[in-house]
């Protein structure tokens, strides 16, 4: 039984986690850190936690399980922080969306990966903060976890029943596998929000873009609407897997628009039927 675990960065992914523990009956200790006590103690108000500090030293001398819920850009500040203060058996993991970054950063650091168990859980809104913390963030959502060859079982098997107590779905791949899916499913569709608001606030003033865009707009900007400090992280920690996929991408794209240049409509159709019938397989699939 894990008497105290301590969240670094307790915002809206380390928020709900701690709310959703919570929930499930976790009877150990929730103890919050961070360099701002301002979220801190709005944490503590809302329950989320059960004390802070904004001393390392003080957050993980007792800790069992230390969670890095930080941007990516501020991993290996914080694993530094900590490395000389953690208790020999405690398990370090993370909630990171670029794992090869984030096992580069620990090789530098630390001198034994053995306790340590990189992960990312696939949820989030376009709200951020603690405030924004929701018990069933992660009830249904994947968690990937990544070991590194030298992660032990014990430790790898701790965090998945952490994960697991919230009710998700915990699965294991590698970091490199992960990278390229995220940059993939996560990290593009993100880039193309930013770029695509970016594109019409430069052509077109902001409120007239808000009046007649329609549903289709406003869901697909949505994500837009996110941190910009963790998404300027995510770009530069898996910049490689991103870059592929970019390039993948403006192929495709310069394709449509050759397309629609050559009035080539049975080729348009064909390019949108395919992926109607992609995005339906995938749908039923995953339901």
């Amino acid at each position: 039984m894990i008497k105290q675990i301590t969240i670094i960065g307790v915002g809206l992914i380390g928020g709900s986690l701690g709310l959703a523990l919570k929930k499930a009956g976790f009877t150990g200790k929730i103890v919050g850190a961070g360099r701002r006590e301002e979220p801190l103690q709005k944490a503590l108000e809302l329950g989320v936690i059960d004390e802070y500090y904004l001393s390392m030293e003080q957050a993980v001398k007792k800790a069992e399980l230390v969670l890095l819920a930080v941007p990516m850009g501020a991993m290996r500040a914080t694993l530094e922080a900590i490395k000389d203060h953690l208790q020999a058996h405690a398990i370090v993991t993370d909630v990171g969306s670029s794992k090869v970054s984030f096992i580069r950063d620990v090789e530098q650091v630390f001198d034994d990966l053995t306790n340590v168990v990189p992960g990312h859980p696939i949820a989030g809104r376009e709200k951020s903060g603690v405030a924004a913390s929701l018990d069933n963030l992660f009830q249904g959502r994947r968690v990937i976890l990544t070991p590194t060859e030298t992660s032990s079982e014990l430790a790898t098997r701790l965090v998945t029943s952490v994960w697991e107590m919230t009710g998700a779905v915990v699965e294991i791949m590698t970091p490199e596998h992960h990278d390229q899916m995220l940059a993939a499913t996560s990290h593009l569709p993100h880039i193309l929000a930013y770029s695509i608001v970016n594109t019409l606030a430069d052509k077109y003033q902001v409120d007239e873009i808000f009046r007649y865009g329609a549903g289709g707009f406003r869901d697909f900007t949505r994500i837009a609407s996110g941190d910009p400090v963790m998404w300027r992280d995510i770009c530069l920690a898996n910049q490689g897997a991103i870059l592929d996929i970019l390039d993948a991408y403006q192929r495709n794209l310069c394709d449509i628009q050759k397309m629609i240049q050559n009035s080539d409509g049975e080729g348009l159709y064909k390019a949108f039927d395919n992926s109607k019938k992609v995005r339906d397989h995938g749908c039923e699939s995953d339901s």
